[in-house]
């Protein structure tokens, strides 16, 4: 699919940069809710796709009406939702999570940014080209940077417990198949109804983990805005924001675009939650803010 004109690329750019906000921000209040509430991790990852499955499909009805069930009709589509539902949405929502409780929002984005990395290998092995130039320096300022920031910039570990490498780069690998899965669902449907099947099947999933109506953790007012703002911000918005931006730049653009998430995921943390960051940490920062300013630079080309 040729990408479209102009006006659509960087509309393109901008969804992807601020669903990737959005997805940092609600990383720092979903280590608000384990940390300092208690909130059970797989508890609100059920209530999190459910919620947020039933709310974008009562938005794509509204929008499309009976074409919601569409996708129901072709086996071929029936396959492929069920794959993105039952596979890749809770890969990338359950590993990002138990990354963050076992580390932080700063450290467990940074860590699923070695997902584009995994997006650009992958496109040059299935088409059999090599990446461009000014692809090989996006994927290498982005990759230093994550690294910086994972480690310090110290050189002979990682400052972090290997469970929460371990989930991070889970992460990695579930945004990595999240992206790419679904796109060719995304050329013939929605991605409201695409983004909202894949959330309500991934939810009905995952409360065979953890039962829905089985909460945990202290609730106030603070815990209710917080739940609120990981649902709505960080899943209605952002996950629709995204599939909207594979569909105008592409999976791989796309993906690299939202390096940001580890910027805003870090400076909340930061302000908000304590969370302590070195001179060597705001350049690997850096390094991934400078990948998206010249992403946006890059001429328009095929959609994947």
């Amino acid at each position: 699919m040729k990408l479209g004109n102009e006006k659509s690329r960087w509309v393109g750019f901008a969804l992807a940069i601020v669903a990737a906000t959005f997805w940092g921000v609600s990383g720092a209040f979903a280590q608000f809710l384990f940390n300092q509430r208690g909130i059970n991790t797989e508890w609100l990852v059920t209530i999190r796709l459910l919620i947020s499955g039933f709310i974008l499909l009562t938005m794509a009805y509204l929008r499309k009406g009976p074409a919601v069930w569409q996708l129901w009709r072709n086996n071929g589509d029936v396959a492929q939702i069920l794959l993105f539902g039952f596979v890749g949405i809770p890969a990338v929502q359950y590993t990002y999570f138990a990354a963050i409780e076992h580390s932080n929002a700063a450290t467990a984005t940074v860590l699923q940014y070695v997902g584009p990395v995994l997006i650009v290998i992958y496109l040059a092995f299935r088409n059999r080209k090599w990446p461009a130039p000014f692809q090989y320096l996006a994927v290498f300022m982005a990759t230093i940077g994550t690294f910086l920031l994972v480690t310090h910039g110290r050189f002979d570990r990682l400052s972090i417990s290997g469970h929460a490498l371990f989930w991070g780069l889970g992460a990695a690998f579930g945004l990595a198949f999240y992206t790419i899965q679904p796109t060719r669902l995304l050329n013939r449907y929605d991605p409201l109804i695409i983004t909202g099947w894949g959330m309500l099947l991934g939810g009905f999933a995952f409360s065979f983990v953890h039962a829905p109506w089985e909460g945990s953790g202290h609730w106030d007012l603070y815990t209710y805005l917080s739940t609120a703002a990981v649902i709505l911000l960080g899943t209605v918005i952002a996950f629709s924001f995204f599939l909207q931006a594979v569909r105008l730049i592409g999976a791989e653009t796309a993906s690299l675009l939202s390096s940001v998430e580890p910027l805003s995921a870090t400076v909340l943390s930061i302000l908000w939650l304590g969370v302590s960051f070195e001179s060597i940490d705001w350049l690997g920062g850096l390094l991934i803010l400078s990948t998206v300013i010249l992403l946006t630079l890059k001429k328009p080309e095929a959609a994947y």
